[in-house]
């Protein structure tokens, strides 16, 4: 297959990546159970599909120390990603943790030494200040405390990018499997522990969540990541943030608040736009920052 056959199709399969990465909010919406039971399950199922993946394509895994940490680190990531969906509207919860980039460039800059470019202090200003208009509207306890646990998602995210960009393949993929079953064994005992009705609707949509929704777009990212260039791969992961609140409003009636919904057309704007930027003006003392920066955890 020729090398644009290849990034083609890489493209198609990242699309149909961040489509599948969108329906998120909807299915945990519909699952009226703890937002640690349906995090432990849907890694669950999640585990499942990778490993077969993995073990079907032969596709080396190592644990070390750096995949043990790292998959600590994702497991946080879903049970905040999962909690925040939750606390506040499926637009806030996915479109805060869309900042993830910005927090690569501010932990960069603070421990790693990077220097900050009149770009990127621009993007960091235009992202906070989207950032801040979430806070303008819906001040419910609940919303509050699930926009800061969305940031704090995004935080999460960006230092979990950080830390498997320094690591190798293998270990890369140790450390997505051991994410998910720390995931699965921490919140699964929720399901016991707390008010967990099992209906139809809850099995099903947990098992879509792990399967399609998480397990699925791993496998295609991981595929599609050889031959979709950067820049693509991020312009393409903004179709997450702009399908999961669509998904929600049409099938459960949930919409954002007009404050909420500027700041989040300034968050996909100003993170867009700067990923394009970056692309045309690298840095090469950064080069693990930029490529880290095209992986994913939900």
């Amino acid at each position: 297959m020729s090398y644009l056959k290849q990034k083609n199709k890489a493209i198609l399969q990242m699309v149909i990546c961040a489509s599948l990465w969108s329906i998120a909010g909807i299915f945990i919406k519909l699952i009226p159970w703890n937002p640690m039971a349906i995090a432990g399950w849907r890694s669950f199922f999640s585990l499942l599909t990778v490993a077969v993946f993995l073990w079907k394509w032969h596709m080396p895994v190592r644990i070390t120390k750096r995949s043990f940490f790292n998959g600590t680190l994702m497991c946080a990531v879903f049970f905040c990603f999962v909690a925040a969906n939750k606390l506040t509207t499926a637009a806030n919860a996915i479109v805060l943790q869309f900042t993830s980039p910005v927090f690569i460039l501010l932990i960069s800059a603070l421990f790693l030494h990077q220097k900050f470019r009149k770009a990127d202090v621009v993007a960091v200003l235009c992202t906070l200040g989207g950032i801040s208009f979430f806070f303008f509207d819906q001040l419910k306890p609940g919303y509050l405390l699930g926009n800061c646990v969305a940031i704090f998602a995004g935080f999460l995210m960006g230092s979990m990018f950080l830390a498997t960009g320094a690591a190798k393949d293998d270990e890369r993929m140790g450390g997505m499997l051991l994410g998910h079953f720390f995931t699965a064994m921490v919140g699964i005992p929720f399901t016991f522990i707390t008010d967990a009705p099992v209906t139809g609707t809850a099995v099903i949509s947990v098992v879509i969540l792990g399967v399609f929704q998480l397990g699925i777009p791993y496998i295609l990212f991981a595929l599609a990541v050889k031959y979709c260039p950067p820049l693509a791969c991020s312009l393409i992961g903004a179709i997450e943030p702009l399908l999961n609140p669509v998904w929600v409003f049409l099938f459960d009636g949930e919409a954002p608040g007009m404050f909420a919904l500027f700041g989040a057309v300034i968050v996909i704007v100003t993170v867009t736009a700067w990923c394009m930027w970056k692309d045309k003006h690298p840095v090469e003392s950064a080069g693990s920052v930029e490529e880290t920066s095209q992986y994913r955890g939900r």
